[in-house]
């Protein structure tokens, strides 16, 4: 433990005077965002029925999303934290492609793979997903998994194999070991998986526009709103819903900080 005298250095003043620069210059914004506009003009603004469709289509998708990230995220997290094999290094990295490719590129990528004829017999034979709600969800699904996975991956590695080996010498098989010891233990873990998931979807916007499109009524969700809102000009309208979004993120980050603390 540091000393009075330790904290009140000039190393870690200064340290402390820039982290507190940039938190003043993320709240400023917010708080000009929020002061943009009168509450009653907010509120008018987000019930209009476009945008109210927006809401509930958002919510819906990134709920799916995130669960469907889950069922990906604990299998292939606990293969990259457990398993050792040639080329790990390289499945990691590809892993991570979503992450660090441009988001508009990653809608691209879907819409081209989607008139391939691989893609096109996956249409045919499942359904639509090109300009759907369909393709909002794989959209999302596509970024919001990559940060799942990696978020379990950190997860698995922080937790003790030895319970595991316990519950195996006792008779236990290996995926019965997992089901009763492991994934009790990283119940923490998937659940800010699934938030990290659900809040990097709800904020897409590039493969959305790309891939499924920004039909109001039916591919619409928050962030083409903003862009929508935006291109006609009606910056109150655009606000009112980026706030929102804001909001949303903020209640997802407290939940996953709450469950850290209390589980």
């Amino acid at each position: 433990m540091s000393s009075p005298a330790q904290r009140l250095s000039p190393f870690w003043v200064s340290l402390g005077v820039v982290a507190g620069l940039y938190l003043f210059f993320l709240l400023a914004m917010l708080v000009a965002t929020a002061s943009y506009s009168s509450p009653e003009k907010l509120v008018e603004a987000l019930g209009k029925r476009e945008i109210q469709h927006s809401i509930v289509l958002s919510l819906i998708t990134c709920t799916i999303t995130a669960l469907l990230s889950l069922l990906l995220a604990v299998p292939v997290g606990y293969l990259l934290a457990r398993a050792r094999f040639p080329g790990k290094h390289w499945l990691e990295a590809a892993l991570d492609i979503p992450i660090v490719l441009p988001p508009m590129v990653m809608g691209l990528c879907l819409l081209i793979l989607f008139q391939t004829p691989l893609g096109r017999f996956v249409e045919n034979a499942t359904v639509q997903f090109t300009y759907t709600v369909f393709g909002v969800v794989l959209a999302q699904f596509t970024i919001g998994a990559a940060f799942a996975v990696r978020t379990m991956r950190h997860t698995f590695d922080h937790l003790s194999a030895r319970p595991e080996d316990v519950a195996m010498t006792l008779g236990c098989t290996r995926a019965q070991a997992v089901w009763l010891v492991t994934l009790p233990a990283a119940r923490r873990g998937m659940f800010a998986a699934a938030s990290v998931a659900w809040a990097r979807s709800l904020g897409e916007f590039g493969p959305i526009l790309v891939f499924a499109g920004a039909t109001r009524m039916k591919t619409e969700v928050l962030p083409t709103t903003v862009w929508l809102e935006l291109s006609v000009g009606n910056l109150e309208a655009a606000v009112a819903v980026s706030l929102l979004m804001v909001l949303c993120a903020m209640c997802v980050l407290a939940a996953v900080k709450w469950v850290g603390e209390e589980v």
